[in-house]
């Protein structure tokens, strides 16, 4: 994943260059029967690798024998796809959530909203297909701090300084080191959802002022 990963990929993957975002398919490696695709849920360019348990390691020797390349962990990945607007299943999305109350539309074709040639029909279509015509009450929102302390997962968001009822709620939130500032996601009400809305979200029993922000908070620099 990064700027430098097409470089990086294409010194064993001569077919490398050639691949567009969410281009898929087998191909060899380092000289390893592998399936590639464009993808990575960090908001970079790059590429994922699937490949045979016994050849993990060797592959992974030949990645890391380039000084382009070093190794780095999920700390990491969640803290680029939050950067980059992205959701993480069980936290900022799950199974009673909607695509519209995620800020998620794309991912459902206008051929199978209201009035499409292939409308409907599918798992949730009652739920969802309603919030496409009339709206939902809440919404996914990027979130943005005063100052530099991060607000985490769980943190509760009110109205103004003094409120005593929480009305949304922080799924997602870190330090984001290509920013070097804090950046956030949670649920709020619709009507509270504009962009530079001011809130406050509570942190160590203090209230902490947040701003609406668009996402994603880092350019996504896919090869489209």
């Amino acid at each position: 994943q990064g700027p430098k990963g097409e470089s990086a990929l294409a010194k064993l993957c001569a077919e490398a260059p050639a691949m567009k975002f969410m281009d898929s398919g087998p191909h060899k490696v380092a000289g390893l029967d592998c399936f590639v695709s464009r993808s990575g849920y960090t908001g970079e360019d790059g590429f994922e690798i699937s490949v045979p348990a016994g050849d993990a390691e060797r592959l992974a020797k030949a990645l890391l024998d380039n000084p382009d390349v070093m190794p780095i962990g999920l700390g990491a990945r969640d803290s680029l796809r939050l950067e980059a607007g992205l959701c993480l299943y069980g936290h900022d999305i799950d199974t009673a959530t909607t695509p519209v109350e995620a800020a998620l539309e794309w991912s459902v074709q206008k051929s199978r909203r209201t009035g499409g040639a292939r409308g409907g029909g599918f798992p949730g279509a009652a739920k969802i297909l309603a919030h496409f015509d009339h709206g939902a009450s809440r919404r996914r929102v990027g979130l943005r701090t005063e100052g530099r302390a991060p607000v985490r997962e769980g943190a509760l968001l009110f109205a103004d300084a003094t409120s005593a009822e929480p009305i949304g709620k922080v799924t997602s939130g870190g330090f984001g080191p290509s920013l070097n500032a804090p950046v956030a996601m949670g649920y709020v009400p619709t009507a509270s959802s504009a962009i530079d809305t001011k809130l406050f979200a509570e942190v160590r029993g203090q209230r902490l002022a947040v701003q609406i922000a668009a996402m994603p908070f880092v350019k996504n620099t896919y090869k489209r």
